[in-house]
This record gives C-alpha cells, structure tokens and sequence, in this order.
C-alpha cells in the first residue's frame, strides 16, 4: 500500500514536470537553432560566440545552472539596489534554466542536420535563384528537420529526466513531490520507487514513438 502511495504522491508533480519539459523545449529549439546559425556563419565573431555559449552550458551542470538562476541571478540584481526574487515564479525558473541548458546541445543538433543536408540541394535553390535566407527556410531547414527529429525526441525525453534536479530549488515536480512525502512518513524506500516508476511511465511510452518515428523515416527514405 505504502507504495502505491509513494506512486500517487509522486504523480502530483508531473503536470509540473510535463509544464517546465514543454515549455523548455520551446525555448531551447528557439535558441538552438539561432545558436547554430551562428556556429555556422561566415563570420568568426558569430561563431565565436555560438561556440563560447555551447561549451559553457555543455561543461556546467545543470543543478549550478538552476542555482544560479534561482540564487545567483536575484542576488546580482540586489546588488544594484532592486528588490528582486522568484517568489511564486519557480516554474518560471526551471522553464528557464532547463531552455538554455538544452539549447546547447540542441544547437549542435541542430547543426549537425543542417550540415548533413546535400551542398547539391543549396546549390540548386540559389540556381534558382533563391537568397540564401529563403534557401535556408524553403530547402535546407525542412530537409534537415526529418534528419534531426529523432535526436530531439531523444532530447525531449531527456529533459524530462532532467527535471528532477530542479527539486533543489523548491520547484514541486515529480521528485520534489517524492522526497517531500518521503521525509513526512520517513518512507525513502517506498518515495524512491515511486518516484522512479512515475518517470517510467513517462519516458518509455515516449522512447517507443521516438523508436516509431525512426523507423518510418527510415521506411519513407528507403522507398524515396
């Protein structure tokens, strides 16, 4: 019974959980495919930077991101004088923290299908006269889409994943939800593996449509 509590209390988090992974993902599409146009620009202060921003957020872990934002980021704003905190807005927070830190690696993902899309296909389109900005949109971007979908569904489930640490920041998601009941009854054991089995029941039916994904993209390119 005790576990089946531990799974029902862990539940209560997983609205959060789904609502930061969402919202998270969003924000780092957006930001990993500029940063990847960066990285991919013919001028060297752009890829500069593109390269600087990835190597930081891919060498720093996640739970430093989060304290920083959570902690260090109203602390710095203090220091000018402004009365600033997250106070009810931690969701805010993780949205934020998870974004940017996913953005990193979905920027070299990102680039990554880009670069794998044929030089033949940009060289026909300018033929054609397109500019290289509707090259890029009309031809290169939904080519490289379908090379790059099956890493971003890998990406979402990972993020979900990644959540959990947002728990150190008072953010009330499926692991935060766990450990608060675990430390009520002092029932860590049952708590754990609730916590545990929640995110199964997330992941794995999302890792079958990734695997389904694949596969018919495989299917479609055989036959094209």
């Amino acid at each position: 019974m005790d576990y089946l509590t531990g799974i029902q209390k862990a539940f209560t988090g997983v609205t959060t959980t789904l609502e930061i992974t969402v919202f998270a993902v969003i924000l780092g599409v957006a930001l990993g495919l500029l940063v990847a146009l960066m990285k991919m620009s013919k001028l060297k202060v752009l890829r500069a930077i593109g390269s600087v921003y990835v190597e930081i957020l891919r060498g720093t872990p996640l739970l430093v991101q989060a304290l920083i934002w959570y902690n260090g980021v109203p602390a710095l704003i203090q220091g000018f004088g402004i009365d600033f905190t997250w106070r009810g807005t931690g969701v805010l927070v993780g949205i934020i923290a998870c974004g940017i830190n996913s953005s990193a690696y979905v920027a070299e993902i990102i680039r990554a299908g880009l670069q794998a899309v044929d030089q033949g296909q940009t060289e026909a389109a300018r033929s054609l006269g397109l500019t290289q900005g509707k090259t890029m949109r009309y031809v290169i971007i939904p080519q490289a889409i379908r090379i790059i979908l099956p890493a971003m569904g890998n990406e979402f489930i990972t993020l979900i994943k990644e959540t959990a640490v947002l728990s150190v920041i008072a953010i009330e998601e499926i692991t935060r939800k766990g450990v608060l009941w675990a430390s009520m009854g002092y029932k860590f054991w049952e708590a754990y593996i609730g916590v545990a089995i929640v995110y199964l029941c997330l992941t794995i039916p999302l890792s079958r449509v990734v695997a389904c994904a694949e596969r018919r993209m495989a299917v479609s390119d055989r036959r094209s």
